[in-house]
C-alpha cells in the first residue's frame, strides 16, 4: 500500500559503512526507524513491524502531532515546503518587497515596481499536483486578471506571458483577495508540476502598484513511500525489541 508522507524526509544508512552513526543513535540491531523533528531525535522503533512504522509515521507526520495548522483544501497541503525558495524571485518585484516576502503569511509583502504587472516564477524540488492557489490581497490593489502556466523550460517575459496560451487563466474576485479564499484550478492541468509562473497582468483599481501579502498553492507531492518495499537488513519478520 503506497501512503503519502508529504512532510517527510526518508534516509536510509547502512550501519555497516556508518558504524559511527550507529554507535551514537545507539542502534544495535537492525532494522532500526529513528524519527526527528525540528532536528530533535523524538522516537525509534526496531523490527520489520509495517503496522507499527505506519502507525509511527501517521502519529508523526499528522497535522495535530505537528502543531502546525489544518490546511484550509481538505486532503491537500501547503506546497511552500517544496519551493525552492533560492530559485525564487518575482520579475517586477520592488527591491524592498520581493517575492519571498508573500510566501508566508505574515506583515510582510510583494509589490510590484514599475507597473502593475508582475511574474513570479516557483520552482519546486519535485514533482507536485496543485489543486488550489490563494491570494491574500488588498481589494483595489489585488491582483484582477491572473494566468498560470506550468513546466516551462525558461523565465517567461511579459511579451510573452501575454500572448502565450496559459494553463489556466483566472479573473480573481476582489472579495477572494481580502478574506483569502482558495481558489480551485483545473486539476488535471496540474497532475506533474516542475514549477509554475504566475502572471499577474493587472489589478483591481489598474493602478501602478500591485501588492500581494500572501501567496499558497495547496497540493501533494507526487511521490509517494511504499512502505512493503523496506528492505530487510536483519532479524526476523514482525520482530521487535522490547
Amino acid at each position: 500500500m503506497a501512503t503519502k508522507y508529504p512532510q517527510s524526509v526518508f534516509l536510509k544508512v547502512d550501519i555497516n559503512v556508518c558504524q559511527e552513526t550507529a554507535l551514537a543513535q545507539g542502534i544495535s540491531s537492525m532494522p532500526t526507524f529513528v524519527f526527528y523533528k525540528g532536528g530533535e531525535k523524538i522516537d525509534s522503533i526496531t523490527g520489520s513491524n509495517t503496522k507499527l512504522l505506519e502507525d509511527k509515521l501517521k502519529e508523526h507526520c499528522s497535522s495535530e502531532g505537528s502543531g502546525e495548522a489544518e490546511s484550509p483544501v481538505k486532503g491537500h497541503i501547503d506546497l511552500y515546503p517544496f519551493i525552492l525558495k533560492a530559485e525564487s524571485g518575482a520579475l517586477n518585484e520592488a527591491d524592498k518587497h520581493p517575492l519571498a516576502n508573500c510566501l508566508q503569511d505574515d506583515d510582510k509583502y510583494l509589490q510590484s515596481d514599475c507597473d502593475n504587472q508582475l511574474i513570479i516564477p516557483i520552482t519546486f524540488s519535485q514533482a507536485v499536483k496543485i489543486h488550489s492557489i490563494m491570494i491574500k490581497a488588498p481589494d483595489k490593489a489585488g491582483p484582477k486578471t491572473v494566468k498560470l502556466f506550468i513546466n516551462q523550460p525558461t523565465t517567461l517575459d511579459f511579451d510573452g506571458a501575454s500572448k502565450n496560451e496559459p494553463t489556466q487563466s483566472l479573473d480573481i474576485d476582489p472579495n477572494d483577495l481580502t478574506s483569502g479564499k482558495p481558489i480551485g484550478l483545473q486539476f488535471v492541468k496540474f497532475q506533474n508540476v516542475q514549477n509554475v509562473q504566475i502572471f499577474i497582468q493587472n489589478n483591481h483599481d489598474n493602478s501602478d502598484v500591485t501588492r500581494i501579502d500572501c501567496l499558497t498553492l495547496f497540493g501533494s507531492p507526487i511521490a509517494t513511500t511504499d512502505m512493503n518495499k523496506f528492505e530487510r537488513v536483519a532479524g526476523k519478520k514482525g520482530e521487535t525489541d522490547h
